[in-house]
Formats: structure tokens, C-alpha cells, sequence
């Protein structure tokens, strides 16, 4: 029973394989197709005359006599197939059904726009000739192994002749009117070699092994472009653009030839004032903390009740003071701070402090014989990323300590951009729960196994797999009841158990959702809109309509490889003609 279905399940791949790209142009008598799409072996059936057709393609203008004779033929074919496919041995099967599971694996997202099996074009007939022209090679490909192999050396080379001159068509078109005149004369004399090694050579259970061996080649290929492709994502991103760094260096320098009355900023009394809106930002990105001040001032009802505590590193520290000494943020206050001059936040009161010193995490960042090339991949690339040895990074876990004498604060990444007035935040109940933030738990690879070793049993024993994670970006903290739950010992102990990271790997986001576990509340979606940095499929609609929209994801608004469709919502809130901005070419 089980080699029945089996036999059944080849023919069913033969017939599909071969017959589905036909279906798609409705073009299975093109004698274009000859050969390539028609399983039934038909040598008595001649190609008697052309004619071209604008819409249609070509077709094949044959006699009565023909088509009686193919129809017999199409029943011979149908005959000889079922005896081929029931010859077939058990390692072919194997083979099928490998194939079948390694072709589950391929993610579809990074094939492009071309599918052999596509229906839903954007227009039907405007790449018909482009989606031939493939087949064809395709086709003409496996009769070159096919013609090698039996010595067929003129009709071998008569192919590959045929598929140089397609791939010169060809090129890197992608719609038919993207195609050279002389593409349709080309795809006809390929229809006709096509039709003649059918004859000579048609073999269904030959040509099934060398489609999937095909298949196999190009999971491959997908496998290997699709890891090199993360690599170079994940290197872009910690990259700093070049305007972006001559900008840091030309604040800096002119901060400090400031004398040091004029370093200082007004509205300070502004800092502790418990009954006004603050916000904590946390960044070594000028032009990125400057968006983020700009558009939330911007949006903001009453400018003059916002607090901005802005904390860098000592490398930009200057910079960061300079740029909004010269652009302050309206009506409202802004106070930049040294995540160095924090001596509290030493390596025997911070178990990240001292992991980082550690020769383990040494080796694991540093090592001298780790490799670096394309072909090493991205395996956890993205985890030595230097953003995780920064405790820029690690800061959000210690804003009561930062912050003793606030209430509530507002931490904001500083890839994000605010388009609403968020002093709503300010009056949700969060229920006696210490942290306000949207789930991300639409789909099933945002919760918590996703971020969490679940095989650990510290974390089996404390966890629900399915629980729901939910966004770093844009959160609301009450520091009262984050001081009554004493979080920051929470995550310290965490932070101690995962010493040699075998909870989780590096980051925040899986230590804050269990550090904040059963105590977060969930804030309408509207207020925070995330993926802008890796999700394509953002509808506009969502984002016209967010609080927050989050860049997060390795494509961030400020390089190269941002999306162009969302930087618009990001590049509006910066003055390119600004002098330090226009100086160091920073263009839109």
C-alpha cells in the first residue's frame, strides 16, 4: 500500500512539475514549451509552422491528422509512465520525500519575485515572457546532463549555445518589457532544440532525478545567500555612518572650547519635578536622540511640562550636550548625564559589569581566531554586536537608582519616532504592575520560548513557554512599585544565573521579560507600532495612526540599508540645512 502511494505521489510531481509553468500562461500547446512540459513521449508529432501572437505567445498551428495522432500518443504516454513510475525503487522514494522536507525549509521571503509555481502576479501577461524564457533554461539545463551522458555531443552543444543566447536576453529582466526584440526569436529557436532532445532524449524518471536534484542545488544556494546575507545585515548595523560620526566629532570639539558657564542648561530645577513628564533616552546617537526629542516636542500639547534625562557614554558625552545646547527642545527641559560618572554602577554591585570582565565573555567577543568572512555565516553574530558590552544598554534596569526621585518615567529607544502627544501614558492604570508596554505575542514566535532556553529547568520551573513577550522602546515604569517589588534584585539574580548564557543569549529584551514577569500590563497597540526595521509588510494605515513607531530590527532609519518606504516618517523631524548636519553630508 505504502509503495502505491508512493508511485502515486511521483506521478503526481512528474505531471506537476512539468505541467504547472504551462497552466500558468495558458500557453501548454506553445511549441516553446515543446518538450519541456509535455510528459507524454510523442515522437510521430512534428512541428509543422509558427505563428506569433502579441498576447497569446506563440502557437502551434497543427494538422487533424496531428492531433489524432498525438492523442493516441498522449495514451501510449500515459501508459509507459505508469510503468516507469511503478519500476521505481525505494531509495528513489527516499529521495522524493527528502527533497520534499528540505524544500519545507526554504524560506520563501528570499527567493524574489519569481516563482515557477506563482499565480497571484501583479499582472498576469506582464512578465509571461520572462517566466518562458526561465523555464526554457531550466529545461534545456537538464537535457545537457541528459545529452552528455549518451554522447549526444552536437544536440549538447546545440543547448548550451541556446542558453547563452537566452541568458543574454534575459539578463536581469523581470517583465517582458524589460526584454530585447530580439528575445522572441531567441525563445523560439530554444522551443525547437527543446522539442528535438525530447525526442531524443525524454526520459520522465531521468529527468524527476535531475529536478530534484535541482530543487536540492538551489535549497543550497538559498541556504548559504541567506546566511551571508544576515551576516552582511548584521555588520551594516553596527557600523556608524560616516556623516553620523564627523558630525559626534565636530559637536565634541566645539563643546569643550565652550567655557564652562555655557555649558550649562536652563530649566534644571525641571529634573525632580515628580508632578511633569519625563522621559529617560539612552543613546550614543546624536542624530537618532535628537529625532526622538524633536518629534515628541513636536507632538507634544504642553512642551513646557516635558523633562528629557538623556544618558550617553563618555565618547559622545560632548557631543550630545553641544547639540542641544544649540537646538534645546523648545519650552521644554533637557539634562544630559555620563553613563561613566554613575560609580555606583561598578562590577561588584552589577553582575553585567562583571560578566564583561570576565576572561570568558573576553574570549567570546574578542578571540583572535574567530572568523570574519562571509563564509563563517552569522552564526550569533548579532550577539556580539558591541551595543551588548555598552551598559547604555543595561541602564533601563536601574532607573530608580538613576532616577530616586521620580514616580514614573517614560523610557524611549532612541530608534523610534513619536507622533502623538504621550501624556495619556501618564494616566493609565497599570494595575499595580511595575511596567506599561504592548505584547508582540500576535504571532507564536513572540513569546517567551522564542527569547528563553526552555530545556534549563530555572526556567521550566518559572516560566510559561506561551507566555506573551512584549516590546522594549516604549515603556512606562512606575519607580514606587518597581522599588516595592525590588526589580533590579530580580534581574540581578537572573543576570548572575545566566553567567555562562545559558538561559539566554545576550540582550535585554529575555532578561526584562522575566525580570517583569506577571508584571506588565498590556498598553493598547495604537501607542507603539514596531517592525519598521525589518518588516516589509508595515501597512501605512498602522503606522499614520501609531503613538510610537520603532525602528527596531538591524535596518535603522539612519543607514544605507533602511527601508526608503518608512524613512520619510524618520528624516521629517531632522533640518538637513542645519550647518553641523549640511557640513558633515548628511543627506536625506
Amino acid at each position: 500500500m505504502a509503495r502505491a502511494c508512493a508511485a502515486v505521489s511521483l506521478a503526481a510531481l512528474c505531471l506537476l512539475l512539468l505541467l504547472a509553468a504551462a497552466a500558468a500562461t495558458g500557453a501548454r500547446e506553445d511549441p516553446i514549451y515543446a518538450g519541456e512540459l509535455v510528459w507524454s513521449r510523442q515522437p510521430e508529432v512534428k512541428l509543422q509552422n509558427f505563428s506569433l501572437n502579441r498576447e497569446d505567445g506563440f502557437q502551434l498551428l497543427s494538422r487533424p491528422a496531428d492531433v489524432t495522432r498525438r492523442k493516441l500518443g498522449e495514451r501510449t504516454g500515459v501508459r509507459k509512465k505508469m510503468e516507469v513510475v511503478q519500476q521505481d525503487d525505494e531509495a528513489l522514494v527516499k529521495l522524493e520525500n527528502a527533497g520534499i522536507e528540505r524544500s519545507k525549509a526554504v524560506d520563501s521571503a528570499v527567493l524574489g519575485k519569481y516563482s515557477l509555481w506563482r499565480r497571484e502576479n501583479d499582472n498576469e501577461k506582464a512578465d509571461s515572457n520572462v517566466r518562458l524564457m526561465r523555464d526554457q533554461m531550466i529545461m534545456a539545463r537538464i537535457y545537457t546532463v541528459l545529452a552528455k551522458s549518451r554522447d549526444k555531443l552536437d544536440l549538447y552543444q546545440e543547448l548550451l549555445s541556446r542558453i547563452k543566447e537566452s541568458q543574454r536576453s534575459l539578463g536581469e529582466a523581470t517583465a517582458d518589457a524589460e526584454l530585447p526584440k530580439s528575445a522572441s526569436e531567441r525563445a523560439k529557436a530554444m522551443g525547437q532544440v527543446l522539442s528535438k532532445a525530447r525526442d531524443q532524449l525524454y526520459d520522465c524518471k531521468a529527468i524527476t532525478q535531475r529536478l530534484r536534484a535541482m530543487l536540492q542545488s538551489a535549497d543550497e544556494q538559498v541556504r548559504s545567500l541567506k546566511k551571508q546575507s544576515t551576516f552582511l545585515s548584521q555588520l551594516a548595523a553596527k557600523t556608524i555612518p560616516n556623516g553620523i560620526h564627523c558630525l559626534s566629532m565636530r559637536l565634541t570639539i566645539d563643546y569643550y572650547l565652550l567655557s564652562p558657564e555655557k555649558r550649562k542648561f536652563p530649566k534644571s530645577e525641571n529634573l525632580e519635578d515628580p508632578d511633569l513628564y519625563h522621559y529617560a533616552l539612552f543613546s550614543d546617537n546624536v542624530l537618532a536622540a535628537s529625532v526622538v526629542v524633536n518629534s515628541t516636542i513636536v507632538n507634544a500639547k504642553e512642551p513646557e511640562k516635558h523633562v528629557f534625562h538623556l544618558v550617553t557614554d563618555k565618547l559622545n558625552f560632548g557631543a550630545m550636550n553641544m547639540w542641544f545646547l544649540l537646538n534645546p527642545p523648545g519650552d521644554a527641559a533637557i539634562h544630559v548625564e555620563n553613563v561613566d560618572d554613575f560609580k555606583w554602577l561598578n562590577s561588584s554591585y552589577c553582575p553585567v559589569l562583571k560578566q564583561l570582565e570576565s576572561a570568558a565573555m573576553k574570549e567570546y567577543y574578542f578571540k583572535a581566531d574567530r572568523q570574519k568572512t562571509l563564509s563563517a555565516g552569522s552564526s550569533n553574530l548579532k550577539y556580539r554586536n558591541p551595543k551588548y558590552l555598552s551598559m547604555l544598554n543595561h541602564l533601563r534596569f536601574y532607573l530608580p537608582q538613576v532616577y530616586p526621585k521620580l514616580n514614573k518615567i517614560l523610557f524611549l529607544d532612541d530608534d523610534i519616532v513619536v507622533q502623538r502627544d504621550l501624556t495619556g501614558l501618564w494616566e493609565v492604570d497599570l494595575n499595580g504592575n511595575v511596567n506599561g508596554a504592548v505584547e508582540t505575542c500576535g504571532e507564536s514566535f513572540h513569546r517567551f520560548d522564542k527569547y528563553l532556553n526552555f530545556s534549563n529547568p530555572n526556567i521550566a520551573q518559572n516560566f510559561d513557554a506561551n507566555a506573551c513577550g512584549w516590546a522594549y522602546g516604549m515603556n512606562m515604569f512606575d519607580l514606587e512599585e518597581w522599588k516595592k517589588k525590588d526589580i533590579t534584585g530580580i534581574y540581578h539574580r537572573w543576570q548572575t544565573l545566566n553567567e555562562n548564557r545559558l538561559l539566554w543569549k545576550l540582550g535585554t529584551l529575555p532578561p526584562g521579560l522575566m525580570t517583569f514577569y506577571k508584571l506588565t500590563h498590556p498598553l493598547d497597540k495604537s501607542w507603539h507600532v514596531l517592525g519598521l526595521g525589518y518588516n516589509p509588510t508595515v501597512e501605512h494605515s498602522e503606522i499614520d495612526s501609531a503613538a510610537v513607531i520603532h525602528y527596531n530590527g538591524n535596518m535603522k532609519p539612519w543607514l544605507e540599508i533602511a527601508m526608503t518606504k518608512y524613512r520619510p516618517y524618520w528624516t521629517k523631524y531632522i533640518n538637513y540645512e542645519h550647518s553641523y548636519v549640511h557640513g558633515c553630508k548628511i543627506s536625506q
